[in-house]
């Protein structure tokens, strides 16, 4: 038995129910002496649901079906990423039945917004649990915990936290969490929650963020660079730009690595003529404000930058034909549209590097061409030509963008050895609850 992968079925929503955990082939239930909070705290943020809010014993999701009762006691410190790096012991009770199959309850994935603010990137907090959205209580919130939600926005790094209902009252309810956040974490629900409900408050103090990052683009990790400086937001010179100062945006924000940096001609952010140039960055900085000052000049019609960060490929990248992603038809997103990739010169190393991407272990095979169909759409990629040692397929050299003379009976397919379980097994769950 090499991992363990959990799974919450019948519950009222996908981040609760009866836990369930896949060795090898075959499901099985938990034995609720067996399972304790801190086992829990690794299930609901390898589901992205959350933290963990109650474990409940005595088949309270009902009993299970066919799956047996595992003999395992698993001893979760609390902080694995996933569930299969817990430790596990023999289990020391005896006649566990399906009448004690353990089940979970989590907070559900805290879903993030500001509003009010100007833009995107400022105003007051909300966070969503389950279905329910409300504000949070400036008592119980600090720059770590607005560092985080900014990198988890991809607006950057914290400015400043105004209280007191700055951008105005929200309604709903008001969290009263208090998240104990280092600020380094990605995610919110990384964060520890130390109380819930800890003391009454108000909407008049609702607590707000002001970040100083972002990428205006189609997605939030690729786009024309801004920065929140003097209060205003300003687009950012190419004249001055590399990949090295490239680098730290990708890092502040969550996004990765740099992968492509291009010029602009268009004009200054709307509302403001006013351009920032004369960053100068080692590319080891976790962020912008850790570079040289910038300073302020009138955008006029000189280039700017525009930044594609490697977070943005990662979902640019898939494999069509086989409901687990780890086998199919390659297709790649560019320009906002789906399409293939042509087979003329594809080989096993040029396999090797999108298995290795798509975190599907190694390449079993090399197909022919139309081993899972043609494709529709543009062959964006053509003559790749990768080392085999590479961690993404942006990384090889190819023909130019779109540029090929191919045609989609061609289109190159992909074995890998592995097969995402966990990603299956969450997308079902969430259907049969529907």
């Amino acid at each position: 038995i090499s991992a363990n992968y959990p799974l919450l079925v019948q519950g009222p929503h996908q981040c609760s129910g009866r836990v369930e955990v896949q060795q090898g082939v075959t499901w099985g239930t938990v034995c609720d002496a067996d399972f304790d909070l801190h086992d829990a705290e690794v299930v609901c943020q390898q589901l992205d649901c959350g933290i963990a809010v109650e474990v409940l014993g005595g088949a309270a999701f009902g009993k299970g079906d066919s799956s047996q009762v595992w003999r395992e006691e698993i001893q979760c410190v609390g902080n694995e990423s996933q569930f299969y790096l817990c430790p596990k012991s023999l289990s020391k009770t005896q006649n566990c039945s399906h009448g004690n199959d353990v089940g979970l309850v989590c907070s559900g994935k805290n879903n993030s917004r500001l509003l009010g603010g100007p833009d995107s990137c400022s105003g007051t907090v909300e966070l969503q649990y389950l279905s329910e959205w409300g504000t949070v209580c400036d008592a119980f919130w600090d720059m770590r915990a607005a560092s985080v939600l900014c990198r988890q926005l991809q607006c950057g790094s914290a400015l400043a936290v105004p209280g007191q209902a700055w951008f105005g009252e929200g309604r709903g309810h008001i969290w009263a969490d208090v998240f104990e956040c280092q600020g380094n974490e990605t995610h919110l629900s990384q964060c520890a929650v130390s109380s819930w409900s800890r003391a009454a408050c108000s909407h008049g103090r609702d607590a707000g963020l002001l970040c100083d990052v972002r990428l205006s683009g189609e997605s939030d990790c690729e786009g024309h660079l801004e920065v929140y400086y003097q209060l205003a937001w300003s687009r950012v010179l190419m004249d001055s730009w590399s990949f090295k100062e490239a680098s730290v945006v990708c890092r502040q924000l969550g996004c990765g690595s740099a992968v492509k940096l291009y010029s602009s001609s268009l004009s200054g952010t709307p509302g403001n003529d006013v351009c920032l140039t004369g960053y100068q960055c080692s590319g080891n900085e976790s962020h912008l404000v850790n570079c040289s000052d910038p300073h302020r000049l009138n955008c006029s019609s000189s280039p700017q930058a525009f930044i594609v960060c490697s977070s943005e490929y990662i979902i640019s990248i898939r494999l069509v034909g086989d409901a687990g992603g780890c086998a199919g038809r390659l297709e790649v997103l560019h320009q906002g549209s789906w399409g293939t990739v042509c087979g003329d010169s594809w080989d096993l190393k040029d396999a090797q590097v999108v298995c290795r991407q798509l975190q599907c272990g190694t390449a079993l095979s090399d197909p022919v061409p139309t081993f899972f169909g043609p494709g529709t759409g543009p062959i964006w990629l053509d003559e790749v030509d990768c080392e085999g040692n590479e961690t993404s397929l942006w990384d090889c050299p190819s023909a130019p963008w779109g540029q090929n003379d191919c045609l989609h009976k061609e289109d190159v397919g992909i074995v890998c050895s592995g097969v995402k379980i966990l990603h299956l097994k969450k997308k079902e769950s969430k259907k049969n609850l529907l």
